[in-house]
C-alpha cells in the first residue's frame, strides 16, 4: 500500500508508467495488422508444425505475431543480434573499444551502429524470409503465399524491415520518456500476452479430467519457488572487498576508505540460452526445407525433450556463459583499475596477482551461474514430458520475464526513493529557516 501511495504522490512517475503502458498497447495493436499477400491460416498451420526449429523461437519472442504474420513479425531480434554482435566486435575491433571508453559521446556511436545493424539484418531476414515464404505449405497442401514473385517479396521486405525499425523506435522512446528499459518490455509483453491462452488451455484439461487438482497444485508451488529461486540468483553478488590507499594531494588527503567490487553471479543473463536455442534448432529448420536424410536423422535426434538434446543445450550453454563473462568482464583491466586509483585486495598484492585472483573467482560464481541458468531452462522439458503440463513454463522466457520485472520495479522504487528525499531535505530547509 505505501508504494501505491507513494505512486499517487509522484506526478512525473504517473506520466512515465501510462506513458510506457500506452506504447506496449500501441505494440500489441500492431501485432494484429498483417502483412499483405498471406493466408494467415496455412501459415499458422506451418508454424504449428515447426516447433522447436527457429519459427518456433522467434513466435515466442514476437508475442503472436509471426502466427498471424503481421507487420511486427520480425519482433525486435535483429536489434538484441545488431547488439550482441556489436558487443562480441568490440572485444576484436580496436575502434570499437576506444568508443567504449569515451563515454556518453562513445556509447550514442556505438547506439548508432547497433541502428545501422538493425536494419541491415532486417533486410537481409526480411529478403530471406520472403523467398522461403513462397515455398512454404500447410500441411493440407494450400500455399502460405497466394500470390509469389519479386513484388511480393520487396514488399514483404520493406513491410517487415519498417516493423522493426518502428519497434526499435519504440523501445527507445519508453526507455527514454517511459519507465524501464523499452527493448526488454517489448519482449516482455510479447511473452506475457501468451499467458492468458495457456491459462484458458489449462482449465479446458482441468474441466475435461485430464489434469488433476493435486498436480496443479503441485505446479503452483513449483512455479512459486522457481521464481523466487530468479529473483533470489538474479539479485546474488560475490563482493570483493576493497580499500584505498591515504594520498596526499596538497594540504588534502584523499582514499583511506573501504569498498567492494560486486560481480554478478548470472553475469551473462539470457544470452547464453538464446544463442544455444538457436544452434540447437538450426538442424530441424533445415530439415523443414531441405529433404536430405542427413539432416532428417540429425533433427529428429534433437528433438527438445531427448537426452542428448539436453545434454549439448546444457553444455552449450556453459560454454557461453564462460564466453560472454569473458567479454564483459576484464580482470586485466579490472586490476590496473584498481591500482591506478590506489585500491587493492586485502592479502592480495596488486596487479598480476590481483587479476589471477579475480579471474579465479569468476571462473567459479560462473560455473554457479551457468547450473542455475541450465537448471531454469531444462526444466520446461521435464514438465511436458514427466507431468504432462499444457504450457511452457521456465526456460529464457521465464528469466525474461522476472528480470524484466525486476529492473522495472528496481526503476520506480529509484523515483520513489528519490521523490521521498527531495521531499526530506524541503523539510530540512524550511526548518532551518524557521528556526
Amino acid at each position: 500500500m505505501r508504494g501505491i501511495e507513494g505512486l499517487a504522490q509522484v506526478p512525473e512517475l504517473r506520466k512515465r508508467i501510462f506513458f510506457s503502458l500506452i506504447m506496449l498497447a500501441v505494440y500489441r495493436i500492431g501485432v494484429q495488422i498483417p502483412t499483405p499477400g498471406i493466408n494467415a491460416d496455412a501459415l499458422a498451420a506451418f508454424i504449428k508444425k515447426a516447433q522447436g526449429t527457429l519459427f518456433g523461437l522467434f513466435a515466442m519472442f514476437s508475442g503472436g505475431a509471426l502466427e498471424n504474420f503481421s507487420i511486427l513479425s520480425l519482433g525486435i531480434m535483429p536489434y538484441i543480434s545488431a547488439s550482441i554482435i556489436l558487443q562480441l566486435l568490440t572485444v576484436t575491433i580496436p575502434h570499437l573499444e576506444q568508443l567504449k571508453k569515451e563515454g556518453d559521446t562513445g556509447r550514442k556511436k556505438i547506439s548508432q551502429y547497433t541502428r545501422y545493424g538493425t536494419v541491415l539484418l532486417s533486410i537481409v531476414q526480411g529478403i530471406g524470409i520472403s523467398i522461403g515464404l513462397e515455398s512454404m505449405t500447410a500441411p493440407n497442401g494450400v500455399p502460405v503465399v497466394t500470390d509469389p514473385g519479386l513484388l511480393f517479396r520487396m514488399v514483404t521486405t520493406i513491410t517487415l524491415m519498417s516493423g522493426t525499425i518502428f519497434l526499435m523506435w519504440l523501445g527507445e522512446q519508453i526507455t527514454e520518456r517511459g519507465i524501464g528499459n523499452g527493448i526488454s518490455l517489448i519482449i516482455f509483453a510479447g511473452i506475457v500476452a501468451g499467458m492468458p491462452n495457456a491459462m484458458y488451455n489449462t482449465f479446458k484439461l482441468i474441466g475435461a479430467g485430464q489434469l488433476s487438482f493435486f498436480i496443479i497444485l503441485i505446479l503452483l508451488v513449483l512455479m512459486i519457488f522457481v521464481i523466487a529461486f530468479i529473483c533470489f540468483m538474479e539479485r546474488s553478488h560475490r563482493k570483493i572487498p576493497i580499500h584505498y590507499a591515504k594520498r596526499m594531494v596538497g594540504k588534502r588527503i584523499f582514499g583511506g576508505q573501504s569498498s567492494h567490487l560486486p560481480l554478478k553471479i548470472n553475469t551473462a543473463g539470457v544470452i547464453p540460452p538464446i544463442f544455444a536455442s538457436s544452434i540447437l534448432v538450426f538442424p530441424a529448420t533445415i530439415a523443414n526445407f531441405v529433404q536430405i536424410p542427413v539432416f532428417q536423422t540429425v533433427s529428429s535426434m534433437l528433438q527438445p525433450g531427448s537426452l542428448l538434446y539436453e545434454v549439448i543445450f546444457i553444455a552449450f550453454i556453459m560454454f557461453f556463459c564462460y564466453f560472454y563473462t569473458a567479454i564483459i568482464y576484464n580482470p586485466i583491466d579490472i586490476a590496473d583499475n584498481l591500482k591506478k586509483n590506489g585500491g587493492y585486495i586485502p592479502g592480495i598484492r596488486p596487479g598480476f596477482r590481483t587479476s589471477d585472483y579475480i579471474d579465479k573467482i569468476l571462473t567459479r560464481i560462473t560455473f554457479i551461474g551457468g547450473i542455475y541458468i541450465a537448471a531454469v531452462c531444462v526444466l520446461p522439458s521435464i514438465l511436458i514430458s514427466n507431468f504432462k503440463v499444457p504450457f511452457y513454463f521456465g526456460g529464457t522466457a521465464l528469466l525474461i520475464v522476472v528480470g524484466v520485472a525486476m529492473d522495472t520495479m528496481s526503476q520506480i522504487e529509484s523515483h520513489l526513493i528519490a521523490r521521498n528525499y527531495e521531499t526530506f531535505m524541503k523539510g530540512v530547509k524550511l526548518k532551518g529557516r524557521r528556526n
